[in-house]
């Protein structure tokens, strides 16, 4: 039987700046670990550490620029536009301009803090 997800978790973020972390279907909210689904509110200027996780994670941004750096690069996500990074790449993530942004992130297996792996 279908189950309603009635309202995410709010999660704490890594940053600059808070940015709200709305998770539905993940191991805080439902107690899955093979994938995690969360709404993210960033304020313009946020920016997070660089990370390299044990994760596949899709951002697909819904309204604002998302601005990704990786180890060959960088370039902006829009609205409508996605982004697909592999377990084991380097990336990071920021929403510099005044906008900030809102985005859907999606992790296999789940996200965990524990397999995230920031830049210290």
């Amino acid at each position: 039987m279908p189950k309603l997800i009635e309202s995410p978790s709010v999660v704490e973020s890594a940053g600059t700046k808070p940015k709200r972390i709305e998770e539905y279907v993940g191991r805080v909210n439902t107690g899955h670990e093979a994938l995690s689904v969360a709404r993210m509110t960033s304020p313009g200027g946020w920016e997070e550490p660089g990370q390299r996780p044990e994760f596949d994670e899709i951002t697909l941004v819904l309204r604002g620029r998302v601005h990704v750096e990786h180890e060959d690069g960088e370039f902006e996500v829009g609205p409508g536009q996605a982004v697909l990074t592999r377990a084991g790449e380097w990336i990071r993530y920021s929403t510099p301009g005044d906008e900030g942004a809102e985005y859907v992130a999606i992790c296999l297996p789940a996200f965990s803090p524990d397999t995230v792996h920031r830049d210290d």
